[in-house]
């Protein structure tokens, strides 16, 4: 057990909280925890930051930045007349070694420098194991009133037969690579592989994306068709409703046997990249021993307070198996330290959550789908408008993308909203804050827009509802 950055754990003080784990939402729920003066003992294992600023949102979006700017100098010409431009990644090491230059930064700046800043939290790394009336960390008890646990995930591995015998990427060690291969399958139709996929091949990858059911699954089907199309349009090749047989490595190539449509199927490439979820880090907590119950997919049980089955103990985060988002793990374990140090008050609630897809277009979500309100006994009513009728889209000669909108039939408040377009990811917040303010479709429609903004699509999808947009002049409604 060694100290860094702070004063070292003492076994004769009993802490207010005990925080399992040293990424965003450990940091988080210890920060609160300081802030409203409690003694805090912070048990970090492995690289301080956890996923999100080391292996997750920042090295994987830089990345993104960079070959989203080869593709658009290639389409330059196409859409501009009197433009000429090209691009290409001719040097993938160097932009790795800068994108780990500012992950080591970020790290720096935003994890392992605030330590010092905060006097009541005592940082100590180690593996530790839950015990009644703490954490043990190498086998020496750290003594606490509560306990958050805040430990995340890591890459998945799905169960077919061969896998463990071939050399695999995940997502974290592809990023790392030095070279890339010529040719990558990637596995999973998820956020993580469509991003990855997409990045890939524009920094000259022939890359093959294969998917159990269809393109991102939990998005509206016509944005996963949409963006489907889209990339293949790219040269990304599409193998969808798969079954996975087996995969080997053979003569220094990944072959896959897959099932569709009822034939077998090889599919070959250099490499092969899983991103088929993530997997809670719960290993060597001793749950079982406290009487910690998970959920079907591994993550740990908590209440809408964030509290486990075991009193005194709480789960914030990736580890628990919801809304794995960066910002909602940060959330969530302020809300847990919140609520362990002050009565269990406040509720846990992702009715507004934003979600985003960094792929290019961007895909922003926030609420419910149509499904999910049909699921929920709404009467339903949607509008979608594509981004040919959106200015900024024209006026970029980039009308990749389509917004739809859930609204409640009765009431017209707006239940879900859908973004796909080159900057979605901005656009979303805007359609989170009418969610949780409970604003109407008609709010939005009534709503001043600024011209030639994508976000300005929000309010043409909300007139859409109720007149053709296509016949409205600039800025009319």
């Amino acid at each position: 057990m060694t100290d860094c950055c702070g004063p070292r754990p003492n076994e004769a003080i009993r802490y207010d909280l005990a925080v399992v784990g040293n990424g965003s939402a450990g940091f988080s729920a210890a920060i609160t925890a300081a802030e409203q003066g409690a003694q805090v003992a912070m048990i970090g294992h492995g690289t301080i930051g956890g996923t999100c600023v080391n292996v997750g949102c920042v090295p994987s979006k830089a990345m993104i930045r960079a070959t989203e700017a080869v593709y658009h100098a290639n389409a330059a010409s196409a859409k501009f007349a009197g433009v000429e431009a090209a691009g290409a990644v001719v040097d993938w090491k160097a932009l790795v070694a800068q994108k780990d230059q500012l992950v080591t930064s970020l790290r720096q700046a935003k994890y392992a420098d605030l330590l010092p800043s905060y006097n009541n939290v005592a940082y100590v790394e180690g593996q530790a194991k839950l015990a009644p009336g703490g954490v043990q960390v190498d086998g020496r008890l750290i003594s606490a009133g509560k306990v958050i646990i805040a430990t995340g995930t890591r890459p998945a591995v799905p169960a077919i037969p061969g896998v463990a015998q071939v050399p695999y990427l995940t997502s974290t060690t592809a990023l790392e690579l030095e070279e890339l291969p010529k040719s990558l399958l990637v596995l999973g139709g998820g956020y993580v592989g469509v991003e990855l996929a997409q990045t890939l091949a524009r920094a000259g990858v022939k890359v093959t994306l294969i998917f159990r059911s269809r393109l991102l699954p939990e998005a509206e089907p016509e944005i996963g068709a949409a963006l489907e199309g889209y990339l293949e349009a790219e040269g990304v090749q599409i193998a969808s409703g798969v079954s996975y047989q087996a995969i080997r490595h053979v003569h220094g190539r990944i072959e896959l046997d897959v099932e569709h449509a009822g034939r077998s199927v090889t599919l070959a490439a250099e490499q092969v990249l899983v991103t088929t979820g993530r997997a809670p880090n719960v290993e060597g907590l001793g749950l079982a021993e406290l009487g910690i119950e998970t959920t079907p997919n591994g993550g740990i049980k908590v209440d809408d307070r964030l509290r486990t089955t075991r009193a005194g103990f709480y789960a914030a985060g990736d580890v628990t198996g919801r809304d794995q988002f960066v910002y909602m793990a940060a959330y969530g374990a302020k809300l847990a330290a919140k609520n362990a140090l002050n009565g269990d008050s406040l509720v846990y609630s992702n009715r507004a959550m934003p979600a985003v897809v960094f792929s290019d277009p961007q895909v922003g979500s926030v609420g419910l789908t149509e499904a999910q309100a049909r699921a929920a006994g709404f009467q339903v009513r949607t509008s979608i408008v594509t981004l040919d009728h959106v200015p900024r889209a024209l006026a970029a000669r980039d009308t990749r993308g389509l917004i739809k909108l859930v609204a409640d039939g009765r009431t017209r408040e707006l239940l879900g909203a859908h973004i796909l377009a080159p900057e979605g990811a901005d656009s979303i917040q805007t359609a989170a804050i009418a969610i949780r303010c409970g604003l109407t479709i008609d709010d939005l429609a009534e709503s001043i827009f600024p011209y030639l903004t994508t976000v300005e699509g929000l309010k043409l999808a909300a007139q859409t509802f109720d007149k053709d947009v296509s016949k409205l002049s600039c800025c009319a409604g």
